[in-house]
């Protein structure tokens, strides 16, 4: 079930340069790993968050190794 902030997020990664969608790879695995200890510690008030930003990496990398290949 995708939500229109899904597609612009999807759009705006189109537009996006290799070297762009690595520094934000490398900015949403660093988010990921403090909210991910955050929740160890004491829970999130929402961990759905966590679960989201999984994705948006996933589908940075997607777009990351689609531009490598040229598609």
């Amino acid at each position: 079930m995708a939500t229109k902030q899904t597609y612009a997020f999807n759009k705006s990664l189109k537009e996006m340069s290799a070297t762009d969608l690595s520094a934000k790879i490398q900015d949403d695995q660093l988010r990921l790993k403090k909210l991910e200890f955050a929740h160890a510690i004491s829970p999130l008030e929402n961990p759905m968050n966590i679960r989201v930003l999984r994705r948006d990496i996933a589908r940075l990398k997607t777009e990351l190794k689609n531009k490598e290949m040229g598609i």
